[in-house]
């Protein structure tokens, strides 16, 4: 059980890592703004280190004994529940209307296709690690 616990931790992380770092590069090389989308992301630690924890902790559904043979389908299946996090919860908190529309219509398709990025790579790293 450590090792599965250990393992879908790890690939949240991994996979927030990268999604940080896609964040990152869209807002720095400017495709959010030609996007429409008005957000812009320092890679600082006090916004990084939030991320990556709560990375962690959406992956532990991957405990879930759901659609175990179907490891793609399974990570975007979980990675839906943090858009809807961010979408409804998060983002609406931050002033920033439902689904972050203030930030632009398109955030909402950014939010889940990112999420999607991140969900598969937990989900392959949870799969490759024993899980």
């Amino acid at each position: 059980m450590v090792r599965k616990l250990s393992g879908a931790f790890t690939g949240g992380v991994v996979g927030a890592l990268i999604d940080s770092v896609n964040v990152w590069l869209l807002s720095h090389f400017g495709l959010l703004a030609m996007a429409g989308i008005s957000m812009r992301v320092e890679f600082v630690g006090s916004w990084l280190y939030p991320r990556l924890v709560w990375g962690g902790i959406w992956a532990l559904l991957l405990l879930l004994p759901i659609l175990k043979k179907k490891v793609a389908l399974r990570g975007t299946l979980m990675s839906l529940f943090p858009s809807a996090m961010m979408l409804f919860k998060v983002l609406p908190a931050m002033g920033q209307g439902l689904m972050g529309l203030h930030l632009g219509i398109l955030m909402p398709v950014m939010v889940v296709a990112l999420n999607i990025i991140y969900g598969l790579v937990a989900a392959f790293w949870y799969k490759n690690s024993g899980g």
